[in-house]
């Protein structure tokens, strides 16, 4: 089976690569958000996508075309009434899932498959809670995801097989390559690598031992990446790990607490989130990481 109307309910950074991405290649796309002013929000953010596929692919038109073919709506219930597939990707919060998936389960069709974007919860955490756990699976995106085009694909216990197998397909069909993992591992492949990684330069601003210019240098120096730690932050943007650290704080794991509120302090109440936001660790679009004598003193 190939599927036709895909909805993308969540319309923010991650959110609106994937309805870009998966428009771009051809499928009928509707982006749900819960209001208007998300709506107003998520087309400013794809306005932004044009320019970027456009000159990425080297096709204005096609990317001219992914852009006006998309449709919005804040009614879940008309957002989902032809979805094939819907993917979701809304704030990491169990609440705010829970919630989400179970008004989806009253208003989304029989044939629907429900997938989940979540960086860090399982896709067993909240089955119960679609309405269709056999349909239910995660399908995970990196940031920037026409150039990082991987898509990790994990079941949980109860799903089956053949859902499984579609959105393997469909990944590969938005231009993506996949990757079935055979089991539930919090974070996939490529967050159980890098969320330790950028805890490790945060955890180390955190305590005063350097800034965050100084520890990217130091990474980017040493092992030739192109980005540190606190670089590849301002893509994720300040959202995610001030939630994730607000999270491990009341899970009691130490140093998180100071993490999240120096998120909230200096990056957040400034609006100093991340690229999207024209600074974030840097200021863009001339990050000084970018520069060609950033690693030379």
């Amino acid at each position: 089976m190939s599927y036709k109307n895909v909805t993308i309910a969540g319309s923010g950074v991650l959110g609106s690569q994937i309805a870009f991405q998966t428009a771009f290649f051809g499928f009928n796309v509707t982006v749900y958000d819960i209001n208007d002013a998300a709506i107003e929000h998520a087309k400013q953010l794809f306005a932004k996508h044009k320019e970027t596929y456009a000159a990425y692919f080297k096709d204005e038109a096609r990317a001219q075309q992914a852009f006006e073919s998309l449709n919005y709506s804040t009614d879940l219930a008309e957002a989902v009434k032809d979805a094939d597939l819907i993917v979701e990707a809304v704030p990491e919060r169990m609440d705010i899932k829970k919630g989400f998936y179970e008004q989806l389960a009253q208003v989304a069709p029989e044939k629907t498959v429900f997938a989940s974007n979540s960086s860090t919860m399982l896709p067993s955490q909240f089955a119960e809670f679609t309405g269709r756990p056999e349909k239910f699976l995660a399908l995970h995106f990196a940031n920037e995801i026409w150039h990082n085009n991987t898509a990790e694909i994990m079941g949980h216990p109860g799903t089956d097989a053949q859902y499984a197998e579609q959105v393997v397909e469909f990944a590969r069909e938005i231009g993506m390559i996949p990757f079935h993992l055979h089991k539930e591992q919090p974070g996939y492949i490529l967050n159980s690598l890098l969320v330790p990684f950028l805890d490790a330069g945060m955890q180390l601003w955190a305590k005063g031992v350097a800034d965050p210019e100084t520890i990217d240098k130091n990474w980017m120096i040493a092992t030739g990446a192109p980005r540190g730690p606190f670089a590849i932050l301002d893509v994720v943007g300040m959202e995610t790990p001030y939630n994730l650290n607000l999270a491990k704080a009341a899970a009691g794991i130490p140093g998180t607490k100071e993490i999240a509120e120096k998120l909230k302090t200096e990056y957040i109440d400034q609006g100093k989130m991340g690229i999207n936001a024209g600074e974030g660790f840097y200021k863009y679009p001339n990050p000084s990481y970018a520069a060609p004598d950033f690693l030379k003193k």
